[in-house]
């Protein structure tokens, strides 16, 4: 039996826009991406710190240094430019490897600078 882990979180980053037009999906600056250990077309839980909102979509990767943080098609109506939302993404593994799991953390700022990150139970990193 394997168990679901939260492999790396995005936290308190800032929509920067959204397009409605687009298929589906969040678009995230590229070097955020690397940072928090995600990549294109990974499954990511997304939560929305102003409305409580919570959904799930996959990754496009963004231009980086930008700083987006983009939602699109039907995820651009879960959160607004200015909100401040979570992006989560998970890893199945099997309880024993579980047991040790240390997940990415990445802290941005309000302009989506990365200012720290830290696998959980280790010092911070500082970014900038």
């Amino acid at each position: 039996m394997k168990v679901h882990m939260l492999k790396s979180k995005i936290h308190n980053a800032i929509v920067t826009s959204g397009d409605l037009e687009y298929e589906g999906s969040i678009t995230i600056d590229k070097e955020l991406l690397e940072i928090a250990d995600m990549m294109a077309n990974e499954k990511v839980l997304v939560v929305n710190n102003n409305n409580g909102e919570r959904f799930e979509t996959y990754i496009i990767e963004g231009t980086r240094g930008l700083r987006e943080i983009q939602l699109n098609g039907a995820a651009a109506r879960c959160a607004l430019p200015g909100d401040e939302i979570i992006i989560m993404a998970f890893a199945e593994m099997e309880p024993e490897e579980a047991r040790n799991w240390q997940p990415m953390i990445v802290i941005v700022d309000r302009m989506n600078n990365p200012k720290r990150r830290h696998r959980v139970g280790k010092d911070n990193e500082y970014l900038g």
